[in-house]
């Protein structure tokens, strides 16, 4: 005997009917969080889009001989998909936690709170001129060039020990009698009086003046410094014409490839023995490189760009481990000296697998 069906819908259909709608409203729902994929990989040796839609290199120098390049030295990028006007949906956060490429971080840590999405794209593009100005410097400096570097007060913190003492444009040019030859011998200087008065010379407006400033003791994270309340730049006066030119890509992690794409442009043969090689990290004016984010998405982005090599920093060791693609060598550095050693053993078709790597701490 037939049983005739009853028109309402039953369990499943109702159970696929709220699910549809949870995925709907996941869909539009806001999320505090934002999503790190690999971003455009460059050639320093290359060239790239300028402001008129031409392709112009990326290195250009003038006042120096210049010779051929082969191969690639690489920057990095990461692309940052959502901002504070409009975040991921939870279904895009879902698809990139499970993609090893990507990395899902919350909205605070790349947008704070109160700062707008142009001021960041300001400040990284700030960022990325200091360091285009510290990769020159680098470069010259390993290459025996005059960088007839300058520290010079950026700002005079209000109510702070410099208030009043310092202005804006004032060039030190001393610390206790010792010249002055970059921001972080400076501050180490300041960080060794131990809160004692140190004496400033310095140029205003082309007369020489001497103040004396008293440190005041900073504390956070359980770590004391000694500070006077000022910002810094260094300016330099070089004696070749470096340019360099990456539009629509901020920040201070390009530093350190640069350095070596300047250094390649400006010695005889291939610094990179015509192999493609990519990297990151920050330098400064001494060929320290540090730390920069997002590097396991920049280790694919540099394997997906054909890169056999990859410069890491030391200090991003500990996310490096266990994050490397295959098909990527990463090789550890802490300093510009290190990073050409290394280029030196690889040009050669050195033993490669002697070079230092990022290793698990105590490993």
């Amino acid at each position: 005997m037939d049983r005739t069906r009853s028109g309402k819908p039953g369990l499943g259909v109702w159970a696929l009917i709220v699910a549809l709608f949870a995925l709907v409203v996941l869909t539009f729902l806001p999320t505090p969080y934002v999503i790190q994929r690999p971003g455009p990989v460059y050639d320093t040796l290359g060239t790239a889009t300028g402001t008129d839609g031409e392709q112009v290199p990326l290195i250009s120098i003038d006042g120096a001989e210049t010779f051929e390049t082969s191969g690639t030295l690489d920057l990095t990028t990461v692309q940052v998909v959502g901002n504070r006007e409009r975040t991921p949906s939870w279904f895009e956060l879902a698809l990139a936690w499970i993609d090893s490429s990507r990395a899902v971080v919350p909205l605070d840590s790349v947008f704070p709170e109160g700062v707008t999405t142009e001021q960041r794209d300001e400040r990284n593009a700030m960022l990325m001129v200091d360091s285009q100005h510290e990769a020159t410097a680098a470069a010259l400096n390993e290459l025996g060039y005059d960088t007839g570097a300058k520290v010079v007060v950026q700002e005079a913190v209000a109510d702070a020990p410099a208030d009043g003492l310092l202005d804006a444009e004032d060039v030190i040019t001393a610390i206790d009698g010792t010249a002055v030859t970059s921001a972080a011998q400076l501050r180490q200087a300041i960080q060794d009086a131990g809160g004692d008065p140190v004496v400033l010379t310095v140029l205003r407006a082309g007369e020489e003046k001497t103040v004396e400033v008293t440190p005041e003791e900073h504390t956070e994270n359980d770590v004391t410094t000694w500070l006077i309340g000022i910002t810094l730049r260094t300016d330099y006066d070089f004696e070749i014409d470096v340019t360099l030119q990456l539009d629509n890509v901020g920040g201070p992690s390009a530093g350190m490839m640069f350095a070596l794409g300047i250094i390649d442009t400006l010695t005889e043969g291939e610094l990179n023995g015509g192999h493609d090689i990519a990297g990151t990290g920050t330098i400064d004016a001494a060929g320290t490189v540090g730390p920069i984010g997002g590097i396991r998405q920049k280790l694919y982005g540099a394997r997906d760009a054909g890169a056999d090599y990859f410069l890491a920093p030391a200090s991003n060791c500990d996310e490096v481990v266990g994050h490397v693609p295959d098909g990527l060598q990463v090789i550890r550095t802490s300093t510009l000296e290190e990073s050409l050693d290394a280029l030196e053993v690889i040009a050669a078709d050195g033993d490669v697998t002697s070079l230092p790597t990022c290793e698990l701490a105590g490993s």
